[in-house]
């Protein structure tokens, strides 16, 4: 018995010494694994959640921290873990959190960082010595084009608003022309459509007093910038459009109540608007307005759409054509692409004058162009952009309909090589087609060919897409 003890008391003692040594190594390196694991976590999780929601700032480096060695494991785990921390705070904490981040909106509105005319000047051109385009090549443009897609003519009234489909500026709110038409901005018409949609269903309409109808903006301006993001969300670009139209919002409200402050003091409306008691009224129920615009000059409602944030000539253009019912000549990219094809802009500019842009081309077609012509003008190249089979951005020789031709083939030269060149043949139909005989139709196609060959083809301009 006390050999068999002492060799059990032995044996027992062995493994004991040895599981020490083999449980102390793994228990070292653990707590120093986590304790570095959960210092990163903290800091990036402050940083990312408060500037742009549903982890979109961490979306595209997830898949490159996969690829790493394995020593660098734990940051999709850290990534994982914000977004399990995100999901239950939408409710309660990401509420208060974002409340927060509405209030340095409110308090910093964009009114004077922002350069209210983009380095134009109102009423001159930036190539003032391009004499292109002329009235009568407006008035040849207008009416070949009306031969196809229909005479068009400037409307005696603005229509009511509607509450499904977001338009561009065809209401008469300012404030609600320039909300819809921000929408509008870099995405389609349904899809803008759809997130003014989204504006009316989270945040309703105004069931009664002055502004009935209309979307109840100050609830909008009130809301935490989450809440407008997700309302806005399938339009595209939500995160920077809501935060636009916030602080479009809060500036309307700011100058709402300064308005209402000086017409208490004095007696007076701020610029001497005729509907001053409407506007102070507006006011006193906390409906936000910009109609005092209307009693500005064109350029004055222009300049001043201008400094507001995320709205460039663009949309203030499109704001003054629609909603003030000003003569204005809107440059969108079909507008630009076409303006190009026509050589109503310069294909090369000289040293200290801008580049050719949508921009100058506004600045400079405005001022060009007749105003009895910008309103058609805008429409039919829109329209005509957007279907005719040569002028639309995406086709070329081989597209499907190339052979239709186009009703203002002899008036446009097209840059890009998937647009090829033009034949005398090409050229001789389409100014027969536009009311000369056959001998004079065929001098002039070939006229006109020949000196394009003979030109430098220098061309730097390029079609460009719609990034207001």
């Amino acid at each position: 018995m006390a050999r068999t003890t002492r060799a059990s008391a032995a044996r027992t003692a062995v493994p004991a010494k040895r599981s020490q040594p083999l449980s102390s190594p793994p228990l070292t390196p653990v707590p120093a694994s986590r304790k570095r694991s959960r210092k990163p976590v903290k800091v990036e999780d402050t940083g990312d959640i408060n500037e742009l929601p549903h982890n979109l700032a961490t979306a595209l480096p997830t898949p490159g921290a996969d690829d790493e060695a394995d020593t660098k494991v734990s940051p999709p785990k850290k990534r994982a873990r914000r977004a399990t921390k995100k999901e239950p705070t939408e409710d309660n904490d990401a509420v208060k959190d974002e409340e927060d981040d509405d209030k340095p909106v409110k308090a910093t509105p964009k009114k004077t960082p922002k350069k209210a005319n983009y380095g134009l000047t109102p009423g001159m051109s930036p190539y003032p010595e391009y004499l292109r385009p002329t009235a009568e090549e407006c008035r040849e443009v207008t009416r070949l084009l009306e031969k196809v897609h229909g005479k068009v003519t400037s409307p005696k009234a603005i229509p009511p608003p509607s509450l499904d489909v977001s338009g561009c500026g065809e209401v008469p709110s300012v404030l609600d022309a320039l909300i819809r038409t921000r929408l509008s901005a870099n995405t389609t018409n349904k899809n803008s459509s759809t997130a003014f949609q989204g504006l009316v269903k989270r945040f309703g309409t105004l069931s009664e007093g002055i502004g009935k109808g209309s979307v109840d903006w100050d609830a909008v301006r009130r809301a935490p910038q989450k809440q407008v993001f997700l309302a806005i969300e399938r339009g595209g670009l939500a995160d920077r459009k809501s935060r636009d139209i916030q602080a479009i919002l809060q500036i309307a409200y700011d100058e709402g109540q300064e308005r209402k402050a000086a017409h208490t003091s004095t007696g007076e409306a701020a610029d001497g608007h005729a509907a001053k008691d409407v506007g102070v009224e507006k006011a006193t129920q906390n409906v936000l307005s910009l109609d005092h615009l209307h009693a500005l000059s064109t350029n004055d409602a222009i300049e001043k759409m201008l400094t507001l944030p995320g709205i460039g000539p663009k949309t203030a253009s499109c704001v003054a054509l629609f909603c003030l019912q000003r003569p204005s000549f809107a440059v969108d990219t079909h507008v630009f692409r076409l303006c190009q094809y026509l050589g109503w802009v310069p294909k090369t500019t000289k040293k200290g004058q801008p580049k050719v842009d949508r921009n100058t081309t506004y600045s400079h077609c405005d001022v060009r162009i007749p105003d009895e012509f910008k309103y058609p003008l805008h429409q039919l190249l829109i329209k005509h952009g957007k279907v005719c089979p040569r002028c639309r951005a995406i086709t070329g020789q081989s597209s499907a309909g190339w052979e239709e031709g186009c009703p203002i083939e002899h008036l446009v030269k097209r840059h890009g090589a998937k647009k090829g060149g033009v034949s005398v043949k090409e050229r001789k139909k389409a100014i027969k087609a536009a009311g000369a005989d056959e001998e004079t139709a065929e001098k002039v196609a070939e006229a006109e060919v020949e000196a394009e060959e003979e030109a430098a083809d220098g061309s730097e301009l390029s079609d460009v897409p719609d990034d207001d």
